[in-house]
């Protein structure tokens, strides 16, 4: 069985996951990651060059891939599960899903944080990506990560170690 984290960017899936799989001696895999390789572009330049449908595409190629990884760490993107087929297939998996839940502010002040955000990274509605847009994507995602996971972690005050020992109690 492999281990699922779902949640918004900059929750800590890709930080968080890395450090689980070394934790439980598996391969840690990234969906965004593997796009961005096979691609060779930027989230934000498949979006701007190719648009989100292309993207979404790609992304759920992708996920039916590493789905079929019998045990391993998997970070989806924060949109994965926009789609019923993506979360049909994450569904029949088996696989252990955690949500990541974090504070509309403590994502802004963690994407912000991170230098490669805004130069890798689309914003996901007209709101510009500021905490409009946190809201308002959280808002219409939270209902699908909760449809599909198996436990929930709020992670707003948690340190990223602190994070792994909390996931690692869950799976």
């Amino acid at each position: 069985m492999s281990v699922v984290l779902i949640g918004y960017r900059g929750s800590g899936k890709t930080t968080v996951g890395r450090k689980l799989a070394d934790r439980l001696w598996q391969p840690f895999v990234d969906v965004d990651e593997r796009i961005v390789t096979a691609a060779g572009k930027s989230v934000k330049e498949i979006f701007e060059q190719d648009g989100e449908p292309a993207y979404r595409d790609r992304e759920s190629a992708v996920l039916a891939d590493v789905i079929e990884i019998p045990s391993c760490v998997i970070a989806l993107g924060g949109g994965t599960l926009d789609r019923e087929a993506n979360r049909a297939l994450l569904s029949r998996s088996g696989h252990r899903v955690i949500y990541l839940r974090c504070d509309p502010e403590e994502l802004l002040r963690r994407v912000k944080a991170d230098p490669q955000s805004a130069a890798h990274r689309p914003n996901l509605t007209n709101l510009g990506g500021d905490i409009e847009e946190i809201r308002a994507v959280l808002d219409r995602r939270e209902p699908i990560y909760r449809s599909v996971l198996h436990a929930e972690l709020d992670v707003t005050h948690l340190s990223p170690e602190e994070m792994v020992v909390h996931v690692a109690r869950m799976v």
